[in-house]
C-alpha cells in the first residue's frame, strides 16, 4: 500500500460539485414540492422535522463515498479516483409518495399518517439493502456487463433524461439555452471566463432570463416577487429529531408498505450494483457489499430521525468524473445540503431558481450513462443492450398513461383496455413488460448475451430464474404474490427448455469475435 496521500480537493471538484450539487438541490426541491403541495404537510414538519433529517442522512451518505474513494486512492497510488455519486433514489421518491404515502393520507384525513407509512417503508427497505450486499458480489460476478449497462441505460433514458427533457422543450427560452451552455463545456470542450464551471453559469443564465422576463409580462419559469418574499418564512435552524415513535407507528399500514417496499429493496439492490459495474468500467472499482450495506445504514439512520426517503447511489459515476470531480465534491455537497436543510433556504431556492434552468444537466448525465453502456461494452452485444432497455420504455409510457387518466378521474379499467386498444395502446401489453422494469431489462439482457455468445446453458439458467421471479411477482407484474403473470412464468420456462436443448443438440456456428471498446473519456470542461 502506498503511503501517498491522495489531493482532497482538485480544480476539476469545483465543475463536479456544481453539477452534481445542483442534481442534489433539484431533488430537494421537487420532494419539498411534493410534501407541501401533494401531501399537504404543514411547514413546520417539512423545514422542521423532514429536511433536517434528509439533510443529514445525505451529508453522511456523500462523506461516507468521499472517504471510501480517498480509501482507494491511497491504496492504489491514484489521483484520478471519483467518489461514487449517492443521494434520495428519485424513482422511490415518487413512488413512496404516490404509492405509499399519499393514498394512508387522504385515508384517514392526516398527512402524519402518510409521513409515517413512509418511514416505516424505508425501514424496510434499509433492511432488505443490508441484506442484500452480501450477495450482491456474486450476482455481479455472474451476470454479463451488458445485461447490467443496458438496463441501468435504461433506466437512464426513460426516467432520468425524458422528463428534463421534456420540461426544457416546455420553457425552451430557458432550458435549450442552458443546455448549449452546458454542452459547450462538457462536452465541446469551451472554458468559460476565468474558469468558472458550466452548471454554475447554467444556472445563472437560466435564472437572470426567467427575472428578466418579468420585465416584458412574459414571466419564463414562474419567478415572482411574492413567492420570493414569502419564502423567507421558512427561515431558521433546525436539527434532526429522534423519530422512532413515528417509525413503529406505521407499522399499521405494513401489509401495504411490504407489496412495495421488498421489490423496491431489490431494485435498489440491483440498481446498486448497476452503478458498481459503471464506475468499475471507468477505471474506478468499489467493493459491492459495502456499498449496499452503507445505502441501508444510512437509510436506517435518516429514517428513524424523520426522513421518509432511501437513500442510493446515483447513475452518472463517469460523467462526474469526466468533468474532473474526484473526492472533494462528494464531501462538499454534504456540507451543502447540511445548510440548505437546516436553515431553511430551500424554501428560498424554491422561489429564486428556475427548477427548468437545471434539469439540462439531468439530461447530460443521462446521455453519458446511456452512451457508456453501448461504448464499453462488445459491438456484438448492442442487440442485448437495445433489449434491456424495453422494458422501461414499457414502464415509461405506463405511468404517463395512468397519470393522463388520473388526471382525468379515471383509470384503464374503467375507461376499458377494449377501446384503450383500438387506439392503438396496449396498456395490459406496457403493464406486463414494464412490471419490475429493472429486473426484466437485465434478464432479458443477459439472456441475449448468452445467446449471442453460443452460451446456451448460461442463457437457460437466466430463463429459469426469470421465471422464478416471474412467478412470485418480482418481474412482468404489479405486486409480490404466488402466480402473479403464471403465462409468462411459463413461457420463460419453456425458453430455458428450448435453450438447454440446444446447448446439447443444436450444430451452430461459431460467435462473431469480440470487439472490445475503449474509447478516450469525454472532455468535461475543466475547472
Amino acid at each position: 500500500m502506498t503511503t501517498q496521500k491522495p489531493a482532497i480537493w482538485t480544480p476539476g471538484d469545483w465543475n463536479a460539485f456544481f453539477g452534481f450539487g445542483t442534481n442534489i438541490l433539484v431533488n430537494l426541491l421537487v420532494l419539498t414540492t411534493l410534501m407541501r403541495f401533494v401531501l399537504k404537510m404543514p411547514d413546520d414538519l417539512v423545514f422542521g422535522r423532514i429536511l433536517p433529517a434528509t439533510g443529514l442522512m445525505l451529508c453522511l451518505s456523500t462523506f461516507y463515498y468521499a472517504w471510501l474513494a480517498y480509501r482507494l486512492a491511497r491504496s492504489t497510488g491514484r489521483n484520478d479516483v471519483c467518489a461514487l455519486p449517492s443521494g434520495i433514489s428519485v424513482p422511490h421518491m415518487f413512488v413512496v409518495v404516490f404509492v405509499i404515502m399519499l393514498p394512508i393520507a387522504a385515508k384517514t384525513g392526516d398527512p402524519v399518517k402518510g409521513w409515517e407509512a413512509g418511514l416505516t417503508w424505508v425501514f424496510v427497505q434499509s433492511f432488505v439493502l443490508m441484506a442484500g450486499g452480501f450477495i450482491a458480489p456474486f450476482i455481479r460476478r455472474i451476470t454479463p456487463r451488458a445485461a447490467l449497462l443496458g438496463t441501468l441505460a435504461g433506466v437512464s433514458v426513460a426516467f432520468i433524461s425524458m422528463r428534463p427533457a421534456l420540461e426544457m422543450f416546455m420553457t425552451p427560452v430557458i432550458g435549450v439555452v442552458c443546455f448549449a451552455i452546458i454542452l459547450l463545456s462538457w462536452f465541446g470542450g469551451v472554458r468559460y471566463f476565468r474558469g468558472i464551471p458550466a452548471g454554475l453559469i447554467a444556472i445563472a443564465v437560466g435564472s437572470a432570463i426567467a427575472w428578466g422576463s418579468n420585465a416584458f409580462g412574459l414571466n419564463y419559469g414562474g419567478m415572482s416577487l411574492d413567492k420570493l418574499s414569502s419564502s423567507f418564512a421558512n427561515f431558521g435552524f433546525s436539527i434532526p429529531l429522534p423519530a422512532v415513535n413515528h417509525v413503529f407507528s406505521g407499522f399499521e399500514f405494513l401489509g401495504v408498505i411490504l407489496v412495495t417496499a421488498i421489490p423496491f429493496g431489490i431494485y435498489d439492490l440491483v440498481e446498486a450494483m448497476d452503478n458498481v459495474e459503471s464506475a468499475a468500467v471507468a477505471g474506478d472499482s468499489f467493493p459491492t457489499t459495502r456499498v449496499l450495506t452503507a445505502d441501508g445504514v444510512v437509510s436506517l439512520i435518516g429514517c428513524l430521525l424523520g426522513n421518509p426517503f432511501i437513500n442510493a447511489v446515483y447513475i452518472g459515476h463517469p460523467g462526474w468524473k469526466a468533468m474532473g470531480g474526484r473526492i472533494g465534491y462528494s464531501a462538499a455537497t454534504g456540507v451543502m445540503v447540511i445548510v440548505l436543510s437546516w436553515f431553511g433556504i430551500i424554501s428560498l431556492m424554491l422561489a429564486l431558481v428556475p427548477v427548468v434552468a437545471i434539469a439540462p444537466i439531468l439530461l447530460y448525465i443521462g446521455m453519458l450513462i446511456g452512451a457508456q453502456s453501448f461504448q464499453e461494452t462488445p459491438r456484438s452485444h448492442a442487440p442485448a443492450i437495445v433489449l434491456a432497455l424495453v422494458p422501461h420504455l414499457a414502464a415509461w409510457g405506463k405511468l404517463q398513461i395512468d397519470n393522463a387518466l388520473g388526471a382525468a378521474g379515471t383509470d384503464a379499467m374503467t375507461v376499458g383496455l377494449d377501446k384503450l386498444g383500438q387506439v392503438g395502446i396496449m396498456y395490459h401489453g406496457l403493464a406486463v413488460l414494464g412490471g419490475g422494469a429493472i429486473l426484466g431489462g437485465l434478464m432479458l439482457g443477459a439472456i441475449a448475451v448468452f445467446i449471442i455468445e453460443r452460451q446456451f446453458n448460461k442463457a437457460g439458467g437466466f430463463s429459469l430464474a426469470a421465471a422464478a421471479l416471474t412467478f412470485f411477482g418480482f418481474m412482468h407484474g404489479e405486486a409480490i404474490g404466488i402466480m402473479q403473470t403464471p403465462a409468462v412464468a411459463a413461457c420463460y420456462l419453456m425458453v430455458a427448455g428450448i435453450m438447454f436443448a440446444c446447448a446439447k443438440y443444436a450444430c451452430v456456428s461459431a460467435p462473431a469475435p469480440v470487439v472490445e471498446h475503449h474509447p478516450e473519456p469525454v472532455a468535461a470542461g475543466a475547472a
